[in-house]
């Protein structure tokens, strides 16, 4: 009985301590850590390599295959691409001490993976991750000298890309060239070695997913170049087309800050759809923009944030990860559904950590909802439901 006892008060002891290491961690984050688990077949990961030089002619890639159950009956299954916006790691090696990256680092026990540790499981989850990557991986000098901000991270820090299921950038912004050619060359290289698709202005990447081809080109909007992009684009989407199955363009456009798209971005995104194009992805604004669901075919305007290392404090840290689904069939290839996994772009609330992490509440999963809705008046064809689970 005496022993009975003993046991029931170590019980009782180990409750109240678990309730206390609980309290304390919902008075530090406003938000869960805890990994959002999608509704998703899982799939093996995929293989990938970078596309080759010159626009249009990349080297071929393997294709990697799906397990037998993936694949109906009728030979049709579906494939999971996820979209993220922004991703700038790193620092300014012009300034002396720790950048607010390293900092962090520092503060995780320097497991570089933590940036992606509330998202791997989604990542893993799905058959292809593409992000707008806002740096370089370098050791190259600073080339923009006279930039107020440049970034760079050591080109082993690749590894936040491939440990976190990333397998494909977008290479084409206003940051790329920080660090010169040279410091680009280094960047491109790097991510070949790691198997990371990337794709820029003047060459296509591909990545394939069992026998779907799928091309991805990249441009910025920047120093007036929207009327030569009027004339490049459907030229570029319409070959694309000719020889892959998919066609995604991810544009770096727009004015930072700003909630929805101008009239430039409007034209330029749905005239890359009337080219041929899938889906269109954009970035650069720091801020989510609507959806359009043009043609059937979706432009995501502006994805806002995914990892973002240039500010510690930023004043909107709300995001969004976009995912689209497709029905593969032997002879088509159809847009299935989309959903949105609206998430701070931090795992705290008092500072930016970097970590993007999923929301769990529904009042903020609903804050960013509306933000969308509200921001969608005046866009003709903005969709009018953002759903969180497939539907």
């Amino acid at each position: 009985m005496i022993n009975l006892l003993k046991k029931m008060k170590l019980l009782l002891l180990l409750i109240v301590l678990l309730s206390c290491l609980v309290t304390a961690a919902q008075a530090d984050e406003e938000i869960s850590i805890t990994q959002l688990a999608p509704n998703l077949t899982a799939t093996p990961e995929p293989v990938s390599e970078s596309a080759g030089e010159g626009v249009l002619a990349p080297i071929a890639t393997p294709t990697p295959t799906l397990s037998p159950e993936q694949v109906f009956k009728d030979g049709s299954f579906k494939i999971v691409i996820t979209a993220a916006g922004d991703m700038t790691i790193g620092g300014d090696v012009r300034k002396r001490g720790d950048s607010i990256f390293v900092k962090e680092l520092k503060k995780q026990g320097n497991d570089l993976n933590f940036l992606t540790r509330n998202v791997k499981e989604i990542f893993e989850n799905d058959n292809m991750t593409i992000v707008n990557f806002e740096s370089t991986l370098t050791t190259a000098p600073v080339y923009k000298k006279n930039n107020q901000f440049v970034f760079s991270a050591p080109p082993e820090y690749v590894s936040i890309l491939k440990d976190g299921s990333i397998e494909a950038v977008a290479l084409e912004n206003n940051h790329v060239m920080d660090h010169g050619e040279a410091g680009l060359n280094e960047t491109k290289a790097t991510l070949d070695a790691a198997g990371i698709v990337w794709s820029d202005a003047k060459n296509m990447g591909v990545f394939k997913i069992h026998n779907v081809s799928i091309a991805m080109l990249s441009y910025q909007t920047f120093d007036g170049r929207y009327p030569t992009l009027f004339e490049q684009v459907p030229r570029d989407v319409a070959a694309a087309k000719a020889e892959h199955d998919l066609v995604i363009v991810s544009y770096h456009w727009g004015a930072e800050l700003d909630y929805k798209p101008n009239d430039n971005q409007i034209k330029l995104g749905r005239l890359t759809i009337d080219s041929g194009a899938d889906l269109v992805l954009g970035h650069h604004s720091h801020r989510i923009n609507p959806i359009e669901c043009y043609k059937g075919k979706y432009i995501v305007y502006s994805l806002g944030n995914f990892s973002f290392a240039g500010n510690n404090k930023p004043s909107d840290m709300s995001t969004f990860l976009f995912q689209i689904r497709y029905t593969v069939r032997p002879n088509s290839i159809e847009t299935d559904a989309f959903r949105i996994i609206p998430s701070r772009i931090s795992s705290r609330t008092d500072y930016n950590d970097f970590a993007l992490t999923p929301f769990t509440d529904q009042r903020l999963i609903d804050n960013v909802i509306n933000m969308l809705l509200s921001n969608s008046k005046g866009l003709e064809y903005a969709v009018t439901h953002y759903p969180v689970d497939w539907e």
